[in-house]
């Protein structure tokens, strides 16, 4: 009986201590990332790194054009500072994370670099561009892959219980394109204020909650979610990035007064990309990040369409300029996108 008490009590501090930290790198992200992100747009704008406005968009945008970008870089600081005090360095996972959030930024670093200086809004050329995040990539999926054999890791399938695909060598294409994809997704749908920082909020939340259940055998079982030793402390970097990016929200709502670039939209999407990989939640991400998906679908009919049939589906691509050319205010598909992401997340959490 006694023994029993203490392996509850043992278990107990741990809960408690995990959810302790997690607030702790919430608040933490928070304080870093609001005096961060003051300097960052008093500093870029007297530097004019402003957002290069592309001349065939939508003609509302143009009044843009004197706002500071690369504001990613807010996000990306604040979240390593916070996971760098309240995480577990010896955890592998926090590494592979923070290995792509790094490297993706770099390289969204650049392309912002590119557009800033040469005044022309696509940056780095796409073929350079996807080679430079497969290279990323696929290094990290090695890794992560090896993980998943080592600990016989399962994938599961959202709404349907008890049935799980073995991760095999097919798993390695899956996994590129959930990195990879994701990071472009978060690129193409960072168009408007405010846009794409919603879906990558909810996406950060749900995978809090599975880091936290998949990490703890007990609460594992109690749900029926797969048990991931290294999971829980996944909870430390998803809470910090919540925190730092409910920051850049305040100051990228509608009109916004700094706004991602490259190096935010690249770093975020491959982020919750290798998050997902790791909780081996992808189907999830699609279901959560149905914004994101429908913003990359619209590009992708709308390209496919011209060059086949010479015709455009959409006004313009992505989707959120197609309303915006039909009359619809920015602050109103920008707060209409995030009603979805809000159903979405709410179907996600149903579907655990």
């Amino acid at each position: 009986m006694i023994e029993n008490l203490d392996c509850l009590d043992i278990k107990y501090k741990f809960v408690t201590y995990i959810i302790f930290r997690s607030i702790c790198s919430f608040i933490t992200s928070i304080i870093f990332s609001v005096y961060i992100t003051k300097h960052i747009i008093k500093l870029f704008s007297n530097l004019q790194f402003n957002q290069v406005i592309r001349y065939e968009g939508p003609s509302s945008h143009y009044n843009k054009k004197n706002t500071p970008t690369m504001g990613g870089v807010t996000i990306i600081i604040s979240t390593i500072i916070s996971v760098i005090i309240w995480s577990d360095l010896l955890n592998n996972y926090i590494w592979y994370i923070l290995y792509i959030l790094i490297s993706y930024g770099i390289i969204g670093l650049i392309d912002d670099y590119y557009k800033i200086t040469k005044k022309n809004s696509k940056g780095i050329t796409a073929k350079y561009k996807y080679l430079f995040l497969s290279i990323i990539s696929l290094i990290i999926i090695y890794f992560v892959f090896i993980d998943c054999i080592n600990q016989k890791h399962e994938l599961p399938i959202p709404f349907i219980k008890n049935i799980n695909f073995k991760i095999n060598w097919i798993y390695l294409i899956i996994m590129y394109f959930v990195i990879v994809g994701t990071s472009n997704s978060v690129n193409i749908t960072d168009g408007l204020d405010g846009l794409a920082i919603i879906p990558v909020i909810l996406i950060a939340t749900i995978f809090a909650i599975i880091s936290f259940i998949s990490g703890n055998i007990d609460l594992s079982n109690y749900f029926n979610l797969q048990y991931i030793c290294n999971a829980g402390e996944l909870i430390i970097f998803c809470t910090s990035l919540i925190g730092s990016g409910i920051v850049f929200l305040w100051f990228n709502t509608y009109p916004a007064e700094i706004f991602m670039g490259d190096i935010g939209s690249l770093s975020l999407g491959g982020t919750i990309g290798i998050i997902a990989l790791l909780l081996h939640q992808e189907i999830l991400l699609i279901i959560i990040g149905g914004v994101l998906v429908i913003e990359t679908i619209s590009v992708i009919i709308q390209v496919i369409c011209f060059k086949i049939f010479k015709i455009r589906i959409f006004n313009m691509a992505p989707i959120h300029h197609h309303y915006e050319i039909k009359g619809y205010k920015e602050s109103k598909i920008t707060v209409r996108f995030w009603i979805i992401s809000l159903l979405l997340f709410l179907i996600g959490i149903i579907s655990l």
